[in-house]
């Protein structure tokens, strides 16, 4: 069962939060698929992930492309079509029915600097713990990341 973390970002960006989870995730091998559910958005994290420096380079593509099953970052709006065990959601992106609960590791990030954006995440927080998801939550308010809260199933 995954275990979701909610990531408040306040002093740094989505996308640097967003490049450190992906090198962690690749480091330790698994595959990920990154959501969200604008367009735009998935072109920008595209080309932003591309831009790296030539050592920090994350392997990825764009859904709906012949080699998606390959891609050990896929990016897009749909399903997960990479047999990714972790995903990371932005802009406000949901996990599919039942889809947490088979993978090893959910990331929600949103801007903490933008009220819409918190608003998003507490609904988020409560459909998700109403799910029965072990949930975290943690905030980089005092200048590195610390958990908040969490709320483990059953407790």
């Amino acid at each position: 069962m995954a275990l979701v973390l909610f990531y408040h970002v306040t002093r740094s960006t989505v996308p640097d939060t967003v490049e450190l989870l992906l090198n962690r995730a690749l480091g330790q091998g698994w595959r990920v698929m990154l959501r969200s559910p604008d367009p735009a958005r998935i072109e920008w994290y595209d080309q932003k992930l591309w831009l790296g420096p030539e050592d920090g380079f994350l392997p990825h593509g764009i859904e709906g492309g012949p080699h998606d099953a390959d891609q050990p970052v896929l990016i897009g709006a749909g399903p997960i079509g990479n047999a990714a065990r972790a995903l990371m959601l932005l802009d406000g992106a949901e996990p599919l029915p039942g889809e947490a609960q088979a993978l090893d590791r959910v990331w929600l990030l949103f801007d903490g600097n933008d009220e819409a954006a918190v608003n998003i995440a507490r609904g988020q927080w409560k459909r998700i713990t109403a799910e029965g998801l072990h949930a975290q939550y943690w905030s980089e308010e005092t200048g590195r990341w610390q958990m908040k809260t969490e709320k483990v199933p059953g407790a």
